[in-house]
């Protein structure tokens, strides 16, 4: 699946901007890559995965937008593809995990793999940006399951020298305790099946608390590498990574982290584990997170589900 048809876009025209400046409607919603993904079947959203434009001195470190389970490169990220764009950045982003030899749409579907293979296809993809780019390393930003596909390639795989900053919403570095992944694979096994035969069960599985794959993360007693610089937005309101504490985890003495509750700063902020990934607030301190921007962040009403 690694870049599969990753320079392949929608229909020329689509997601450009109504006032004709040259940029790239901005639509916050979680689900505003979906109707990309059905024009453009396996497409990229406009914006990302130029392969052939090198990035420009003012953001030299290409993006690379590492999706949930069950998300995709489209839609997974319409409401940061065209931010990101309209704001200067390289974006890259690609869907792992898909079930092999599967056809539209169900290649789209990513996340159905082990952590561990997934990792790989990640790390393939990123070799791919810094050839095309001539950048020494990527900065990463990954939701849900895309926050525990980097940390494995990062420190199982070696791939942590390629990792400038690393930006994670939801993340869950202690894992999740959530009650529908425990009950899926109760059924799983009292069906006699094993997790890794049923797509997106390896995955779940290895996002529980105590999985050895999050053992393997944790080596050294800590998710984190020294060289590289993390933030962990979160949700109180999340309703997967269960307990939301398990992506705020200090860093130790030599490592920058910074662990951020969305709620902190806005209590009518209501987002849950998929509108943290679409609101704008987010958004924002996301960009802030990138370019050492200070960008105001607005408290305003965030709504649960989407983020809008």
């Amino acid at each position: 699946m690694v870049g599969g048809a990753a320079g392949v876009s929608p229909a020329a025209g689509v997601g450009a901007d109504p006032a004709g400046a040259g940029r790239l409607r901005e639509d916050f919603d979680f689900f505003a890559g979906i109707p990309y993904e059905l024009r453009g079947r396996g497409g990229s959203l406009p914006g990302s995965n130029d392969f052939d434009r090198k990035p420009t001195p003012e953001h030299p470190v290409p993006v690379v937008l590492v999706h949930g389970t069950g998300g995709g490169r489209q839609t997974n990220w319409g409401a940061y593809v065209p931010l990101l764009a309209n704001e200067g950045f390289s974006v890259f982003a690609l869907t792992y995990g898909a079930v092999r030899g599967a056809r539209w749409p169900l290649n789209q579907i990513g996340g159905m793999r082990s952590i561990e293979a997934s990792a790989a296809e990640l790390g393939e993809f990123i070799e791919r940006v810094l050839d095309a780019t001539g950048a020494p390393q990527v900065d990463i930003v990954g939701h849900s399951q895309g926050t525990l596909v980097p940390a494995f390639y990062a420190k199982a795989l070696g791939g942590g020298a390629r990792i400038r900053r690393y930006v994670s919403l939801a993340p869950l570095w202690r894992g999740t305790g959530g009650d529908l992944a425990r009950m899926a694979l109760t059924v799983a096994g009292r069906l006699g099946l094993g997790e890794r035969s049923i797509p997106g069960f390896a995955a779940l599985g290895e996002m529980l608390p105590g999985s050895s794959l999050l053992q393997r993360i944790w080596d050294g007693g800590t998710p984190y590498l020294e060289g590289i610089e993390y933030w962990n937005i979160s949700t109180r309101y999340d309703e997967l990574v269960l307990p939301y504490r398990s992506g705020q985890v200090p860093g130790p003495p030599g490592i920058t982290v910074h662990n951020i509750v969305v709620q902190d700063t806005c209590s009518v902020d209501l987002s849950d584990h998929l509108a943290i990934c679409g609101s704008r607030r987010v958004a924002y301190m996301v960009l802030n997170a990138l370019d050492d921007g200070d960008r105001p962040i607005p408290c305003y009403p965030v709504v649960p589900f989407t983020g809008a």
